[in-house]
């Protein structure tokens, strides 16, 4: 009696064991983890391909993010996935760095993905980019502000500028121009190289003396032709009025005959 039941003992454990084994190998494996918002699986969780129960992973924080809290974690349980405990958040490129006569608009933050506009002072040109955008490297293009140049003024007959230099002026730059001896400059003395790129006004002129001579002359002749046109004007009316009264005197219809002598007598004089 005893041999029989054990007998049906080991039967009881070994149908046990069996259909223990059946149960732990029929247990599901749990899929391919999926990818999460702001995180990735590591290389290590990337090169598995079988997931049994109990079988666990790790995320990290995507491109562009930093680890704010949590392990990373994923554990298979019942086929199923567990969520990570993980927070991620973006990377802070914080301000770009300053650079003379540059300034920067901000309206988008200096988070992950956000673009600032790079502006250059007055006065001053901008040479590169004109935004910078902040990667997960930081913040990206290179830019820098030029001093704006004026052309180098030109020579000034019969005068000379302060501008000795062979660079050309930069902004705010003064040019102050001489005239020589026996000349009067015509214009504005000094000019400045303005944020255009331009002078504030065109260089003057440096007039000599002999012109004003000259001029002088030409308007002292004015007098004695004027005097000689009124004079002829004058000489002339007197005519007039002398052949009208004479002409009165002896009649409407006399020719006139009577008074030659005394028209030759009166041009004589």
């Amino acid at each position: 009696m005893d041999a029989v039941l054990d007998s049906c003992g080991r039967r009881r454990v070994r149908a046990l064991l069996l259909l223990h084994l059946f149960i732990v190998s029929g247990a599901a494996e749990c899929p391919k983890p999926l990818t999460w918002q702001n995180m990735v699986l590591t290389n290590e969780a990337l090169l598995q391909n079988n997931f049994k129960e109990g079988a666990e992973i790790t995320y990290e924080c995507a491109n562009g993010y930093e680890k704010e809290e949590g392990s990373g974690t994923s554990t298979c349980t019942g086929g199923e996935w567990t969520n990570p405990d993980l927070q991620c958040k973006k990377k802070d490129c914080g301000l770009p760095r300053p650079q003379p006569h540059m300034a920067f608009i901000i309206d988008e933050g200096t988070l992950f993905g956000a673009s600032v506009k790079v502006i250059c002072d007055k006065g001053y040109e901008l040479s590169g980019t004109a935004y910078k955008d902040c990667y997960a490297s930081g913040w990206s293009g290179r830019a820098r502000c030029d001093v704006v140049t004026c052309v180098k003024p030109n020579a000034v007959a019969n005068g000379r500028s302060s501008w000795d230099s062979d660079k050309e002026p930069e902004y705010g730059e003064i040019i102050e121009f001489f005239c020589d001896d026996g000349h009067t400059l015509i214009g504005n003395k000094t000019i400045e190289c303005t944020e255009t790129g331009q002078y504030s006004s065109p260089p003057p002129e440096c007039e000599g003396k002999r012109g004003d001579v000259d001029t002088n002359k030409d308007t002292g002749a004015m007098p004695v032709i004027v005097s000689v046109i009124s004079t002829v004007i004058v000489v002339l009316i007197v005519l007039l009025i002398l052949h009208h009264f004479l002409l009165k005197r002896k009649g409407s219809y006399d020719t006139g005959e009577d008074l030659k002598p005394e028209l030759l007598q009166f041009q004589n004089l």
